[in-house]
């Protein structure tokens, strides 16, 4: 429940004061065991939940923050989740809708009572190559969660230029309020398409490549130095924050 709902129903007369002070309280800072401090106001301020990185933490620990989670929000998000943390945690965790995104390795969790909200903005995931799909489906897993609407076109990077024309004619004709472009090996992509459209661009350099400039390092810098105006860069690999980037975009213009 969220702070608008509280107030509401105070206001109906649905919840007295006491019950929505220790609700109001239980948006702050919540403490898991002694290896997780949950900052369950984040949605309040920025209207995004906490997102629980799976990476780097056991099965166990990722169970019990997402247990605690729960108890102040309808919905969870689970990013860098592998299979068996996936499994571990489905098991043990009942009464909620999952949606697991096996190529995106991201898990959302959502109550059964949770309303479906109004759409908010629409947005283009456009990807260079098939290797940058798992990134893509992160972006989109995430967007769709929080009622983004979202359109995709994978596998038209700038080796065979002549898709990426085709979909950029199409993204034109839907009206998106932005543009997740990514991209490994020299990140050319964002740059053709900031040339050609006039709605921001976020450039996610992904993690694909040899040699040297491997491990996303090429695409960064190039995206970073593009000549092309309109492009905001976020860190490799990072299909979360690029989701997150374009949801205040979207959540900003169509409140």
């Amino acid at each position: 429940m969220d702070l608008s709902e509280i107030l509401s129903k105070v206001s109906n007369g649905k919840l007295s004061p006491r019950d929505a002070e220790k609700l109001i309280k239980l948006n702050s800072i919540q403490e898991v065991s002694d290896f997780a401090k949950i900052d369950t106001g984040r949605s309040l301020r920025k209207g995004v939940p906490e997102i629980i990185l799976a990476e780097g933490k056991t099965s166990k620990q990722i169970l019990e923050i997402a247990t605690k989670m729960i108890q102040s929000s309808d919905r969870i998000i689970i990013s860098r989740i592998d299979s068996d943390q996936y499994k571990y945690v489905k098991n043990r965790i009942k009464n909620h809708r999952i949606i697991y995104n096996e190529v995106g390795n991201i898990l959302v969790l959502s109550t059964k009572t949770q309303k479906k909200k109004s759409t908010h903005g629409k947005v283009a995931i456009i990807t260079a190559g098939t290797a940058d799909v798992s990134v893509a489906e992160e972006a989109k897993t995430f967007l769709e969660s929080v009622y983004v609407n979202v359109i995709t076109h994978y596998d038209v990077g700038v080796a065979g230029i002549h898709r990426l024309f085709n979909s950029i004619s199409y993204v034109i004709d839907e009206d998106v309020d932005v543009i997740i472009a990514i991209a490994g090996r020299e990140g050319a992509m964002p740059s053709i398409i900031a040339g050609l459209v006039d709605k921001p661009i976020i450039g996610v350099p992904t993690s694909n490549g040899y040699g040297y400039g491997e491990k996303g390092i090429s695409a960064l810098t190039s995206m970073l130095q593009s000549c092309s105006l309109g492009i905001g860069t976020v860190n490799i690999d990072s299909g979360i924050g690029a989701a997150v980037f374009a949801y205040l975009i979207c959540n900003s213009l169509h409140r």
